[in-house]
């Protein structure tokens, strides 16, 4: 069905019908013709660009009140309007301005939705539709009247940064048909794919098998048998390298074919909309966006009075390279990162010391999972720790000499302890990767490194005033610091530019560890929960499961492990979920999305899960909460 030319908001107004197009063939699309009037312009170079909304719309004249269903369609269009296009003879149904001709044009939309637009027979509701369907057809106008002249910027979207950050925002800016381009100074992929997650997946599924491998009361249980398990050292390194490198070219392959430009060189913000970027040695290119995205990513956190030799004291960047297996190796630090590289050395035969400068070991998770994660992670093993203490000094090993670790207690700042270890590892979080972006000449100043932001991801200025039509996403704001969360901020980002207001729910964003077990969690932990309770005057209350309830898990003979749930009994608001145990990290995204969505406990308890799996471990979770029985 045509929009209608008749309905009131488009009397007199330039207007657009679409017909049938019988030459498209591709499913699950809806394809048409674009029929117009006057001829189009005459250079090759000249391009028809606009978000096509509304396939039919009611007559807004009309009384009527029934409901109405108006079927819209969301489609970034750009089309070449030179002459060697192939015209089609159509009749001149239509005109937007003096830009077309009688040339009929084909477009497909990706994707379609319905909107129903009920109780339309009030003069409001009439007057919301109208309005809508006015800010609809202007944005048609205004790109047809635009149509042949000179871009006013190179880019839509320039992204400084091809980390998962800047590849998530940049693929979802293409899909929205917006010309982009991204900067990378080093190579695609960022920290996460070349020095992060993915080549310590790799790392980590070694140390699994070889966990599997030398427990023999876990195999013999099973009824297995195994020899001596054995590894070679550069082999596992190569697995992690070789994984790195092929999600690497996934990704530079993925940009390419949707058409992102790809500028090499270390960009530079020198004024509004504006970006030089370039190498060493090369001269600096200059272009111009009508948006920009941070998204440099972060490094490695190295605190004062610790050396880095990159062989006997290196952060994680060095350690992913595998080049050697410390007898006795310290790692710095008990979050995510140090517990992992804990995992992956204990397996390969080290004995692992933590030195932690909080008064526990692992000090970000829910307190009832960190003990529990001591329990079946840290001291069945070949490891130790010191809590309560900072690493004032590190030495590398030189001259048959150990490196050489100076601790003092982290209250009193006394002199505590000195270790001569084989190895230290620094494990003591991220820092922003912010320096060199020429933010002082927009007036914008970090905080400790980080880009200030609203939540919008939008960046605000040294006045607190935001800066139009610059966003910064990922570590280099530090709201989240986790790969997975740069994505969603890029892609709410590009939501906004185009139009769509968007709020990225925090709290929804899951996170995991990916030890054996695994631990994963999102949401609040039970003191932050607590606190926020006490602030709000409301009640929460906390319901957990075990593994060793799970078929699944008794099957696999992996019975360690809980799934723990907080939330509020007065309205069903799941506040947080935290799991340890078998591939938690994948069961945790149940959890997540329920938050995301805003999905009730007597909602979601009604969910049915599949006999025998792991998801049943939570099915039983949320079933097991205890809803006001007025809520249900």
């Amino acid at each position: 069905m045509p929009i209608n030319p008749h309905s009131n908001f488009l009397r007199g107004r330039p207007h657009l019908v679409l017909a049938p197009d019988p030459v498209a063939t591709k499913p699950r699309q809806q394809c048409g013709r674009l029929l117009t009037s006057n001829p189009p312009p005459p250079t090759d170079s000249s391009r028809f660009a606009f978000d096509l909304r509304y396939k039919s719309l009611p007559d807004l004249s009309s009384a009527a009140k029934p409901s109405i269903s108006a079927l819209s369609m969301a489609a970034s269009i750009s089309l070449s309007l030179s002459p060697a296009s192939t015209p089609r003879s159509g009749p001149a149904a239509a005109r937007l301005g003096a830009a077309f001709g009688s040339n009929s044009l084909s477009f497909c939309g990706l994707r379609r939705e319905v909107l129903s637009l009920r109780s339309v027979g009030s003069a409001e509701s009439r007057r919301m539709i109208a309005d809508l369907a006015r800010h609809r057809a202007a944005k048609i106008v205004a790109a047809a009247e635009n149509n042949g002249k000179p871009a006013k910027f190179d880019y839509d979207l320039i992204i400084i940064g091809a980390g998962v950050g800047g590849h998530g925002a940049a693929l979802h800016a293409v899909e929205k048909g917006l010309k982009t381009a991204i900067i990378e100074g080093d190579i695609v992929g960022g920290t996460c794919v070349n020095r992060g997650c993915v080549p310590s997946k790799a790392l980590l599924a070694v140390s699994g098998r070889m966990r599997e491998f030398q427990d023999e009361h876990h195999l013999k249980a099973l009824g297995l048998q195994v020899a001596s398990p054995g590894y070679d050292r550069q082999s596992v390194a190569d697995h992690a390298n070789n994984l790195a490198s092929k999600i690497r070219s996934n990704l530079t392959n993925s940009l390419k074919s949707l058409g992102v430009d790809i500028l090499t060189g270390f960009g530079t913000i020198v004024g509004t909309q504006k970006v030089k970027y370039g190498k060493v040695g090369f001269p600096d290119t200059e272009v111009t966006a009508e948006n920009i995205i941070i998204a440099t990513g972060s490094v490695p956190f190295v605190p004062k009075g610790i050396e880095i030799d990159g062989k006997t004291v290196f952060t994680s960047d060095h350690a992913l390279k595998l080049e050697w297996v410390p007898d006795w190796i310290a790692i710095v630090g008990s979050g995510y990162i140090g517990l992992e590289f804990s995992d992956v050395y204990t397996a390969l035969g080290s004995e692992v010391t933590f030195v932690e400068a909080l008064d526990q070991l692992m000090p970000g998770f829910d307190p009832e999972i960190s003990k529990m994660a001591q329990r079946v992670l840290i001291n069945p093993r070949k490891i130790d720790y010191h809590t309560g203490v900072f690493a004032t000094k590190i030495t590398p090993a030189k001259d048959g000499k150990p490196v050489l670790i100076e601790l003092i207690d982290a209250k009193t700042k006394e002199p505590k302890d000195t270790l001569e270890v084989d190895a230290a590892m620094i494990a003591t979080g991220r820092a922003p990767f912010t320096k060199g972006l020429g933010l002082e000449n927009i007036n914008v100043a970090t905080v400790r490194g980080f880009v200030p932001v609203d939540e919008h991801m939008q960046v605000t200025d040294a006045d607190g005033n935001l800066v139009p039509h610059l966003f910064c996403i990922g570590d280099a704001n530090g709201k989240l610091m986790l790969a997975h969360a740069a994505s969603a901020q890029g892609i709410s980002v590009v939501e906004q530019i185009c139009g769509n207001d968007n709020v990225l729910n925090h709290l929804s964003i899951p996170a995991a560890c990916f030890t054996h077990p695994e631990i994963s969690m999102v949401g609040l932990t039970e003191p932050q929960a607590r606190e926020k309770a006490e602030n709000g005057g409301f009640p929460i209350s906390v319901a957990k499961t075990s593994f060793k309830a799970n078929t699944k898990a008794l099957a696999e003979n992996e019975g360690e492990g809980i799934a723990k749930l907080i939330y509020r009994p007065d309205t069903g608001e799941i506040l947080g979920v935290h799991i340890i145990g078998l591939h938690a990290a994948d069961l945790i995204h149940e959890a997540s999305n329920a938050i995301a969505l805003g999905t009730r406990l007597q909602d979601i308890k009604f969910a049915v899960h599949a006999h025998p799996t792991l998801s049943e471990v939570l099915d039983e979770l949320f079933k097991s909460a205890k809803v006001c029985s007025s809520m249900k």
